[in-house]
Protein backbone atom coordinates (compact mmCIF):
# COMPACT_ATOMS: atom_id res chain seq x y z
CA UNK A 1 0.00 0.00 0.00
CA UNK A 2 0.83 3.69 -0.49
CA UNK A 3 -0.19 7.12 0.10
CA UNK A 4 -0.14 10.50 -1.59
CA UNK A 5 0.98 13.43 0.03
CA UNK A 6 -1.05 16.80 -0.54
CA UNK A 7 -1.51 20.16 0.74
CA UNK A 8 -4.22 23.26 0.88
CA UNK A 9 -3.82 26.10 -0.48
CA UNK A 10 -5.38 27.91 2.74
CA UNK A 11 -2.08 28.57 3.84
CA UNK A 12 -1.32 30.51 1.14
CA UNK A 13 -5.04 32.33 0.89
CA UNK A 14 -7.21 32.55 3.77
CA UNK A 15 -10.64 32.13 2.02
CA UNK A 16 -12.73 33.65 4.75
CA UNK A 17 -10.60 36.37 5.40
CA UNK A 18 -8.71 37.95 2.11
CA UNK A 19 -6.62 40.04 3.70
CA UNK A 20 -4.51 37.05 4.24
CA UNK A 21 -2.71 36.29 0.77
CA UNK A 22 -5.40 37.91 -1.07
CA UNK A 23 -3.10 38.94 -3.25
CA UNK A 24 -1.26 36.31 -3.53
CA UNK A 25 -1.49 35.20 -7.49
CA UNK A 26 -2.69 31.06 -7.65
CA UNK A 27 0.12 30.27 -9.50
CA UNK A 28 2.09 31.27 -7.06
CA UNK A 29 0.43 28.42 -4.63
CA UNK A 30 0.73 25.77 -7.42
CA UNK A 31 4.27 26.38 -7.95
CA UNK A 32 5.68 26.69 -4.44
CA UNK A 33 3.39 23.38 -3.60
CA UNK A 34 5.35 21.80 -6.11
CA UNK A 35 8.19 22.59 -5.04
CA UNK A 36 7.73 21.92 -1.50
CA UNK A 37 6.91 18.37 -3.29
CA UNK A 38 3.90 17.42 -2.94
CA UNK A 39 1.75 15.74 -5.37
CA UNK A 40 -1.50 17.37 -5.16
CA UNK A 41 -3.39 20.20 -3.79
CA UNK A 42 -6.76 20.89 -2.84
CA UNK A 43 -9.13 23.73 -4.49
CA UNK A 44 -9.57 26.77 -2.88
CA UNK A 45 -11.71 30.04 -3.66
CA UNK A 46 -9.27 31.68 -6.64
CA UNK A 47 -9.20 28.24 -8.43
CA UNK A 48 -10.85 27.78 -11.66
CA UNK A 49 -14.19 26.76 -11.30
CA UNK A 50 -14.24 25.00 -15.12
CA UNK A 51 -11.94 21.94 -15.26
CA UNK A 52 -11.21 23.09 -18.36
CA UNK A 53 -9.15 25.84 -17.05
CA UNK A 54 -8.33 24.01 -14.10
CA UNK A 55 -6.43 21.00 -15.49
CA UNK A 56 -4.30 22.85 -17.43
CA UNK A 57 -3.14 24.69 -15.05
CA UNK A 58 -2.61 21.65 -12.40
CA UNK A 59 -0.60 19.57 -14.81
CA UNK A 60 1.65 22.76 -15.44
CA UNK A 61 2.89 22.12 -12.24
CA UNK A 62 2.47 18.18 -11.90
CA UNK A 63 -0.32 18.67 -9.48
CA UNK A 64 -3.53 16.84 -9.21
CA UNK A 65 -6.78 17.99 -7.49
CA UNK A 66 -6.81 16.21 -4.18
CA UNK A 67 -10.33 17.61 -2.76
CA UNK A 68 -11.95 20.59 -1.28
CA UNK A 69 -13.98 22.57 1.06
CA UNK A 70 -17.68 22.12 0.18
CA UNK A 71 -19.37 23.86 3.21
CA UNK A 72 -23.49 22.40 3.53
CA UNK A 73 -26.76 24.10 4.98
CA UNK A 74 -28.31 20.14 5.06
CA UNK A 75 -29.68 21.34 8.63
CA UNK A 76 -31.98 23.78 6.20
CA UNK A 77 -31.90 22.66 3.04
CA UNK A 78 -33.69 19.61 1.36
CA UNK A 79 -31.83 17.29 0.14
CA UNK A 80 -32.86 18.12 -3.48
CA UNK A 81 -31.91 22.04 -2.59
CA UNK A 82 -28.43 20.55 -1.40
CA UNK A 83 -27.67 18.37 -4.64
CA UNK A 84 -28.54 21.60 -6.76
CA UNK A 85 -26.29 23.29 -5.11
CA UNK A 86 -22.98 20.90 -5.30
CA UNK A 87 -23.75 20.27 -8.74
CA UNK A 88 -20.98 22.61 -9.96
CA UNK A 89 -18.04 21.54 -7.96
CA UNK A 90 -19.42 17.58 -8.11
CA UNK A 91 -18.78 18.23 -11.86
CA UNK A 92 -15.43 19.87 -11.82
CA UNK A 93 -14.43 17.44 -9.01
CA UNK A 94 -15.66 14.42 -11.51
CA UNK A 95 -13.72 15.96 -14.50
CA UNK A 96 -10.61 16.36 -12.31
CA UNK A 97 -10.87 12.87 -10.90
CA UNK A 98 -10.89 13.96 -7.33
CA UNK A 99 -10.79 11.11 -4.94
CA UNK A 100 -13.90 12.97 -2.90
CA UNK A 101 -15.65 15.74 -1.90
CA UNK A 102 -14.84 17.46 1.67
CA UNK A 103 -18.33 17.97 3.09
CA UNK A 104 -18.80 20.27 6.70
CA UNK A 105 -22.11 21.63 7.93
CA UNK A 106 -21.92 25.05 8.68
CA UNK A 107 -25.49 26.45 9.06
CA UNK A 108 -25.05 28.49 12.28
CA UNK A 109 -21.09 27.80 12.29
CA UNK A 110 -19.49 30.46 14.64
CA UNK A 111 -16.08 29.35 13.21
CA UNK A 112 -16.14 32.76 10.80
CA UNK A 113 -17.73 35.49 13.80
CA UNK A 114 -14.41 36.49 15.76
CA UNK A 115 -17.21 37.99 18.36
CA UNK A 116 -18.41 34.24 19.42
CA UNK A 117 -15.95 32.27 21.52
CA UNK A 118 -16.20 28.05 20.99
CA UNK A 119 -18.27 27.61 23.78
CA UNK A 120 -20.84 29.24 21.89
CA UNK A 121 -21.11 26.63 18.92
CA UNK A 122 -24.19 25.36 17.45
CA UNK A 123 -25.59 21.50 18.76
CA UNK A 124 -28.56 19.26 17.29
CA UNK A 125 -31.53 18.70 19.69
CA UNK A 126 -31.96 14.49 19.49
CA UNK A 127 -34.94 14.93 16.98
CA UNK A 128 -32.71 17.25 14.71
CA UNK A 129 -29.58 14.26 15.29
CA UNK A 130 -31.98 11.93 13.80
CA UNK A 131 -33.11 14.31 10.89
CA UNK A 132 -29.90 15.11 9.88
CA UNK A 133 -28.30 11.84 10.30
CA UNK A 134 -30.66 11.08 7.41
CA UNK A 135 -30.62 13.58 5.27
CA UNK A 136 -26.87 13.27 5.16
CA UNK A 137 -26.79 9.68 4.43
CA UNK A 138 -29.28 10.26 1.24
CA UNK A 139 -26.75 13.06 0.13
CA UNK A 140 -23.86 9.99 1.01
CA UNK A 141 -25.61 7.90 -1.62
CA UNK A 142 -26.22 10.12 -4.20
CA UNK A 143 -22.47 11.49 -3.95
CA UNK A 144 -21.03 7.37 -4.04
CA UNK A 145 -23.32 6.86 -7.00
CA UNK A 146 -21.74 9.22 -8.71
CA UNK A 147 -18.60 8.40 -8.37
CA UNK A 148 -17.41 11.27 -5.96
CA UNK A 149 -17.58 9.81 -2.17
CA UNK A 150 -18.94 12.48 0.11
CA UNK A 151 -15.83 12.72 3.15
CA UNK A 152 -17.35 14.62 6.27
CA UNK A 153 -14.88 16.71 7.97
CA UNK A 154 -15.41 17.37 11.85
CA UNK A 155 -15.04 21.14 12.75
CA UNK A 156 -14.44 23.84 15.22
CA UNK A 157 -17.57 25.72 15.59
CA UNK A 158 -20.16 23.65 13.49
CA UNK A 159 -22.35 21.06 15.47
CA UNK A 160 -20.22 18.11 14.02
CA UNK A 161 -17.01 19.11 16.28
CA UNK A 162 -16.06 16.34 19.13
CA UNK A 163 -15.32 13.01 19.06
CA UNK A 164 -18.76 12.63 20.37
CA UNK A 165 -20.65 14.07 17.50
CA UNK A 166 -18.36 12.46 14.55
CA UNK A 167 -18.82 9.10 16.06
CA UNK A 168 -22.66 10.12 17.22
CA UNK A 169 -22.54 10.59 13.32
CA UNK A 170 -21.08 7.58 11.77
CA UNK A 171 -22.66 5.29 14.08
CA UNK A 172 -26.13 6.71 12.95
CA UNK A 173 -25.70 7.26 9.03
CA UNK A 174 -25.08 4.51 6.50
CA UNK A 175 -21.89 3.73 5.21
CA UNK A 176 -21.97 5.73 2.31
CA UNK A 177 -21.01 8.57 4.69
CA UNK A 178 -16.99 8.84 4.79
CA UNK A 179 -14.51 10.65 7.45
CA UNK A 180 -12.34 13.00 6.42
CA UNK A 181 -10.03 12.84 9.84
CA UNK A 182 -8.09 16.14 10.81
CA UNK A 183 -5.92 15.29 13.57
CA UNK A 184 -6.23 19.54 14.40
CA UNK A 185 -9.93 19.91 14.66
CA UNK A 186 -9.95 16.50 16.62
CA UNK A 187 -7.53 17.83 19.06
CA UNK A 188 -8.37 21.11 19.34
CA UNK A 189 -11.86 19.67 20.09
CA UNK A 190 -10.44 17.55 22.54
CA UNK A 191 -10.66 14.02 20.74
CA UNK A 192 -8.51 11.46 19.97
CA UNK A 193 -7.23 10.53 16.36
CA UNK A 194 -6.02 7.28 17.13
CA UNK A 195 -9.30 5.87 18.82
CA UNK A 196 -11.69 7.35 16.03
CA UNK A 197 -9.06 5.64 13.56
CA UNK A 198 -9.21 2.79 15.00
CA UNK A 199 -13.13 2.43 15.56
CA UNK A 200 -13.61 3.74 11.92
CA UNK A 201 -10.95 2.51 9.74
CA UNK A 202 -13.68 1.69 7.25
CA UNK A 203 -14.98 5.19 6.94
CA UNK A 204 -11.90 6.95 6.80
CA UNK A 205 -10.76 8.29 3.61
CA UNK A 206 -9.23 11.25 3.93
CA UNK A 207 -6.45 13.21 6.40
CA UNK A 208 -5.88 16.33 6.84
CA UNK A 209 -2.64 16.59 8.71
CA UNK A 210 -3.26 19.86 10.90
CA UNK A 211 -0.60 20.35 13.69
CA UNK A 212 -1.10 22.69 16.79
CA UNK A 213 1.27 24.61 18.98
CA UNK A 214 0.12 23.48 22.88
CA UNK A 215 0.82 27.05 24.41
CA UNK A 216 -1.82 28.83 21.67
CA UNK A 217 -4.65 25.52 22.04
CA UNK A 218 -3.76 25.36 25.59
CA UNK A 219 -4.93 29.38 26.01
CA UNK A 220 -7.66 29.40 23.01
CA UNK A 221 -9.40 26.81 25.50
CA UNK A 222 -8.33 28.77 28.94
CA UNK A 223 -9.52 31.97 27.60
CA UNK A 224 -12.54 30.39 25.18
CA UNK A 225 -11.17 32.32 22.53
CA UNK A 226 -12.71 32.70 18.80
CA UNK A 227 -12.01 30.09 16.43
CA UNK A 228 -10.78 32.90 14.39
CA UNK A 229 -8.78 34.66 17.09
CA UNK A 230 -7.27 30.99 17.92
CA UNK A 231 -5.90 30.86 14.46
CA UNK A 232 -4.47 34.17 14.15
CA UNK A 233 -2.77 33.94 17.58
CA UNK A 234 -0.91 31.11 15.93
CA UNK A 235 -2.65 27.75 17.31
CA UNK A 236 -2.32 26.05 13.97
CA UNK A 237 0.66 24.69 12.19
CA UNK A 238 2.14 22.38 10.20
CA UNK A 239 3.25 18.70 11.14
CA UNK A 240 7.31 18.99 12.03
CA UNK A 241 6.11 22.56 13.54
CA UNK A 242 3.83 21.52 16.17
CA UNK A 243 3.57 18.92 19.05
CA UNK A 244 1.44 16.12 17.17
CA UNK A 245 3.18 12.88 17.15
CA UNK A 246 2.24 11.64 13.76
CA UNK A 247 4.17 8.25 14.11
CA UNK A 248 1.56 6.03 15.77
CA UNK A 249 -1.45 7.49 13.43
CA UNK A 250 0.69 6.91 10.23
CA UNK A 251 1.59 3.01 11.64
CA UNK A 252 -2.10 2.51 12.53
CA UNK A 253 -3.20 4.56 8.78
CA UNK A 254 -0.70 1.62 7.24
CA UNK A 255 -1.78 -1.39 9.65
CA UNK A 256 -5.73 -0.66 8.20
CA UNK A 257 -4.62 -0.47 4.50
CA UNK A 258 -5.03 3.26 4.18
CA UNK A 259 -4.18 4.61 1.01
CA UNK A 260 -5.61 7.55 0.29
CA UNK A 261 -4.02 11.31 0.99
CA UNK A 262 -2.27 12.73 3.45
CA UNK A 263 -3.37 16.71 3.09
CA UNK A 264 -0.68 19.21 4.96
CA UNK A 265 -3.29 21.88 6.15
CA UNK A 266 -2.99 24.94 8.90
CA UNK A 267 -4.65 28.20 8.55
CA UNK A 268 -1.90 30.93 9.35
CA UNK A 269 -1.23 34.48 8.44
CA UNK A 270 1.27 33.60 5.54
CA UNK A 271 3.05 37.24 6.47
CA UNK A 272 4.26 35.73 9.58
CA UNK A 273 4.43 32.07 8.50
CA UNK A 274 5.97 32.03 4.76
CA UNK A 275 4.00 29.57 3.00
CA UNK A 276 6.90 27.63 1.41
CA UNK A 277 8.76 27.36 4.33
CA UNK A 278 6.02 25.69 6.21
CA UNK A 279 4.95 23.82 2.93
CA UNK A 280 8.87 22.39 3.12
CA UNK A 281 8.53 21.73 6.93
CA UNK A 282 5.37 19.72 6.54
CA UNK A 283 6.36 18.02 3.16
CA UNK A 284 9.64 16.92 5.12
CA UNK A 285 8.34 16.11 8.34
CA UNK A 286 5.42 13.78 6.46
CA UNK A 287 7.81 12.30 4.48
CA UNK A 288 10.77 11.20 7.32
CA UNK A 289 7.74 9.69 9.16
CA UNK A 290 6.61 7.34 6.25
CA UNK A 291 9.94 6.63 5.57
CA UNK A 292 10.53 5.73 9.20
CA UNK A 293 7.51 2.98 9.06
CA UNK A 294 8.32 1.83 5.34
CA UNK A 295 4.88 3.51 4.29
CA UNK A 296 5.41 4.35 0.16
CA UNK A 297 4.63 7.59 -0.97
CA UNK A 298 3.20 7.71 -4.12
CA UNK A 299 5.44 10.67 -6.23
Amino acid sequence: MSVNLGIAPIAWSNDDMPELGGDTPLEQCLSEASEAGFSGIESGGKFPKKSKELIPLLDKYNLKLCSGWYGANLRINSVKKEIELIQGQLKLFQDCNAPCIVFAEVSESIAGDPKRPLSTRPKLTNEEWINYCKKISEIGKYLEDQGMPLAYHHHMGTVIETQQDTERLLENTSDQVKLILDTGHMLFAGGDSIEVANNFKERIIHVHCKDMRKNVLEKSLKDDFSFRQAFLEGAFTVPGDGFINYEPLLTLLKKNDYNGWLVVEAEQDPAKANPLEYAKIGHKYLSNVCKKIDLDINL
